[in-house]
């Protein structure tokens, strides 16, 4: 389970969550992206802006009961695993009432609950609020996502710094807005530089030059050894 963190708010995490995710379904992985950001829950809205298969995408979630159920905690009381296919991937709201959920239970849950060798994407908290530190401790590594702007990569390096202090170690950094990136940038967060994402305007997920470097971010990351395991044809 990968925890996609960084900076602040707008720093591109909801973003990458989606675009990484149909990148990896892309390439044929059964896909699990979950809204871990509950006071400030934007991924399965992202998803149904800019998807035509949003009834399937934002909808399909845990079978629960019998029934699709499309958030987080309605995947982990399901009585069978989450519905995936590599058709598109299955994307999990925030709960309707996310102040009575325990979060740290309910992802370390969503791990065992998503079926063998699925890809599954934690949509995290900005910065270093103390709700970060929730899918942090559940996810067994993070890729950082941060703009290339100073504020917004010392930021970055905070958020990798908690990350490495709650065994969460950081896989890699993706660049957003930008189509290269300094040696420097890995230096200072202390892991490898794994994508660069060109500024894709309004609709950056519309964006063939994005989509594109979703797909290089995707195969790079199935090479180390968070991909380990993955169902990628």
């Amino acid at each position: 389970m990968i925890a996609v963190a960084g900076g602040k708010g707008g720093s591109g995490k909801t973003t990458t969550t989606l675009g990484l995710a149909r990148a990896l379904s892309r390439r044929g992985a059964p896909v699990v992206a979950a809204d871990a950001d509950w006071d400030l829950p934007n991924l399965a809205r992202l998803a149904a802006e800019t998807d035509s298969d949003v009834g399937r995408e934002a909808r399909r979630g845990a079978e629960a009961g019998g029934s699709d159920a499309g958030t987080v905690l309605d995947a982990v009381r399901g009585t069978a695993r989450i519905a995936v296919d590599r058709a598109a991937p299955t994307v999990l709201a925030a709960p309707d009432d996310p102040r009575s959920v325990d979060a740290g239970a309910t992802f370390d849950a969503l791990a065992g609950a998503a079926p063998e060798g699925t890809p599954v994407l934690l949509d995290s908290p900005a910065g270093a609020s103390p709700d970060v530190a929730a899918p942090l401790r559940s996810a067994d590594c993070a890729l950082i996502a941060t703009p290339l702007r100073r504020a917004a990569l010392r930021d970055a390096a905070k958020t990798a710094a908690i990350a490495r202090r709650l065994d969460c170690p950081p896989i890699g950094v993706v660049v957003i807005g930008e189509t290269s990136v300094p040696d420097r940038v890995g230096t200072l967060l202390g892991c490898p530089v794994l994508g660069a994402v060109p500024d894709g305007g309004a609709a950056p997920l519309a964006d063939p030059d994005v989509r594109s470097a979703y797909d290089d971010l995707a195969r790079r990351l199935g090479e180390t050894a968070a991909g380990t395991g993955w169902q990628v044809a």
